[in-house]
């Protein structure tokens, strides 16, 4: 009977105690999943190496979740714990328990991004990614003007900052190898830095998306003749001490004629090297500029540019902004006097591929004495006398 009596108070416990744990459980799901203490959206950083009690006790003192050893409870009986990962994570207003634990279970950590605009120096891009949130460690050396791709770059809290300079590099040296393998082959270009350093005065030169290839046509076409550039961002670049300062004056006659291989004024052909960063749209046209006669361009006063194929349309066009810009009030604007082509220039790039040659004229009747004729071999820039 004893036995008896013992057997049913020990069913009868065991019962009451599963139905407590059965109450408890049921509460405790209830509550985790219930709404959480955060009043707004929260950002939290799980460092690396943290453990269940560790991470327990950071989201209690984040105001993540209420009550810490609830966390730690539902993420060892749910068999998550063994997922939550170290990282950035954001946790949205009034988050449940049992959210904070799906959100650190997924790794979907926070996601920044830092744009680089189009034009800059590698100096300025260092600037930049120094003083972007949630990296980690110093930029390392400063990459050469035109090894930067400029772009919109997403990151993670942790990432360092070299590694996203070497991003930008590697962007770079996958766009310029696209582009150049995909270029007009009958440019003046020898190699893809030249296209690099075209790319970054059209970049300079023209903020409109609708002239970065007319401009770089223009830049081909003097290129092709042998005139000099006269671009005024390779100025710029050579008095700001080649983009380790900015300029603190407007450009003057005297900066036009300063001693440096970056003076497309005074040196032929394309300077050393890259004087910015410039963008895809650049880099396409440079290897894509616009067939185009024209030689020259100048302001207009709105933001674009007026060509010109002559030296007297471009001479009547400089004269026409600078009374434009007397009339607003905007002073003198100093522009140098435009380079006039080589004599005898030919069309220095056709508007449309050439066609095939005309057919010989018909063979002239012997003459009892030929005459002596100095013969002509067409050259790039220079036409044959007809």
């Amino acid at each position: 009977m004893r036995v008896l009596r013992l057997l049913a108070w020990t069913f009868i416990t065991a019962g009451l105690v599963i139905a407590g744990l059965a109450v408890a459980g049921y509460w405790l799901y209830r509550d985790a999943e219930g709404t959480g203490p955060l009043a707004s959206v929260t950002t939290v950083v799980i460092p690396p190496h943290s453990g269940i009690t560790a991470i327990s006790t950071l989201l209690g003192e984040q105001g993540v979740v209420r009550r810490p050893l609830e966390f730690e409870a539902m993420a060892r009986l749910s068999g998550r714990g063994g997922e939550l990962k170290a990282g950035e994570y954001e946790f949205p207003a009034g988050a449940s328990t049992m959210q904070a634990l799906e959100i650190l279970a997924s790794g979907k950590t926070v996601k920044h991004r830092l744009t680089i605009p189009e034009g800059l120096t590698s100096a300025d891009i260092l600037n930049l990614v120094r003083n972007a949130p949630a990296l980690d460690g110093d930029t390392g050396p400063t990459p050469q003007n035109g090894e930067l791709l400029p772009e919109t770059y997403v990151y993670s809290y942790g990432d360092t900052r070299r590694e996203l300079i070497d991003r930008m590099r590697h962007a770079m040296t996958r766009t310029l190898a696209q582009l150049w393998a995909e270029r007009r082959t009958d440019l003046p270009l020898t190699e893809p830095r030249d296209a690099v350093t075209l790319a970054s005065i059209v970049e300079k030169e023209t903020a409109r998306e609708e002239e970065r290839s007319h401009v770089a046509g223009v830049y081909i076409n003097r290129l092709r003749l042998g005139m000099r550039l006269q671009a005024d961002p390779t100025v710029l670049f050579a008095v700001s001490g080649e983009g380790s300062a900015k300029p603190d004056h407007p450009l003057t006659h005297a900066d036009l004629a300063i001693a440096s291989p970056y003076n497309t004024y005074v040196n032929k052909g394309l300077p050393p090297g890259p004087i910015t960063n410039p963008s895809k749209a650049s880099l396409r046209a440079a290897v894509h500029p616009e067939r185009t006669d024209d030689l020259y361009f100048v302001a207009d006063g709105g933001g674009g540019h007026i060509f010109a194929k002559t030296l007297g349309d471009q001479s009547r066009n400089i004269a026409q902004y600078r009374r434009m810009t007397a009339a607003e009030g905007d002073g003198t604007p100093i522009i140098a006097e435009p380079e006039a082509p080589p004599p005898q220039a030919a069309s220095p790039i056709p508007a449309a591929l050439p066609g095939p040659p005309p057919p010989p004229p018909p063979r002239p009747a012997p003459q009892q004495q030929a005459s002596r004729i100095r013969h002509c071999r067409a050259e790039p820039g220079h036409a044959c006398p007809h």
